[in-house]
């Protein structure tokens, strides 16, 4: 059963998902990035899962570059889903599938790649790594993005002077994430992170931007009194301290990383992994 928190990040997404595309310039550029470093791992799979997929555009990458395989779609919220059926390929489809990362209905040792753009910010980090790597065939791949702690610095620290109240979401250092992956079971994990910037006119785009895309955390029912016409006035004001050849900026830190299923079967007591001869060499699309 999902609990109440992941039933209100899938209410937020299902309201959002007819209008998230024209918001998300970050989420596909990032998902580009990420479809650019698959040239950096040799891997054939036959079964993706694009866990968090959104609106598809991951999927869509996917499915151009490994044109033999099998992508499924998945995300919390079936409204996305819905879109991602509407902008899919006119003569291959790909699966869809309506599910929580935490408890994904996935027998073991089953998918060859999960690939994951800007989801995990939405999970608790270790129950879904523990639930990729279950999936994971042996010399299976994990490829994801995420958001790191500085991310939104400049929001946070706008909000920061107005009251101690959480606005924004907090995300996870890139070399915690690094220990959950080893501690879940993953091997050589490789972690890396960007720091980009979006520009804005004002300070009510920002904010309006960032809910479209559910970057900032929607406020719960009980904080809905706290947010007055004064406070806001005042986080307007402190974030005009940002402003920088007349535009305001909003920080996006942002985590890459991979790691491994190892195939126990082929790994030496001193953790190196054999790989098979046949499948050294280029990338075969």
């Amino acid at each position: 059963m999902i609990n109440l928190e992941r039933k209100r990040i899938q209410k937020h997404f299902d309201v959002k998902a007819q209008s998230y595309e024209s918001s998300a310039v970050l989420q596909k550029e990032v998902c580009n990035r990420m479809l650019e470093r698959l040239s950096w791992v040799k891997i054939r799979p036959e079964i993706i899962l694009d866990a968090g997929a959104g609106t598809g555009w991951g999927t869509r990458g996917l499915m151009d570059y490994y044109k033999s395989s099998k992508v499924i779609a998945m995300d919390l919220s079936l409204s996305m889903l819905q879109q991602a059926r509407r902008k899919g390929g006119v003569f291959r489809k790909p699966g869809l599938l309506c599910a929580d990362a935490e408890r994904l209905p996935f027998a073991d040792s089953s998918v060859d790649m999960v690939f994951s753009n800007l989801m995990l910010q939405w999970c608790d980090p270790k129950k879904t790594f523990k639930e990729f790597l279950r999936i994971l065939k042996p010399g299976g791949l994990l490829m994801f993005s995420t958001f790191g702690p500085d991310t939104l610095k400049e929001l946070r620290h706008s909000w920061s002077v107005v009251d101690d109240a959480k606005h924004v979401n907090e995300f996870i250092d890139m070399h915690d994430l690094g220990d959950d992956l080893m501690s879940s079971g993953f091997a050589e994990p490789v972690m890396d992170m960007d720091m980009m910037t979006l520009t804005y006119d004002d300070v009510m785009t920002v904010m309006t931007d960032l809910k479209a895309i559910g970057a900032n955390t929607p406020m719960k029912d009980n904080m809905r009194g706290l947010l007055t016409p004064g406070k806001l006035k005042q986080v307007i004001a402190q974030y005009e301290t940002f402003r920088n050849e007349n535009y305001l900026p909003a920080s996006f830190e942002i985590v890459y990383g991979h790691a491994w299923k190892v195939d126990k079967k082929n790994r030496q007591v001193s953790g190196e992994i054999k790989i098979p001869v046949k499948d050294i060499g280029a990338i075969k699309k």
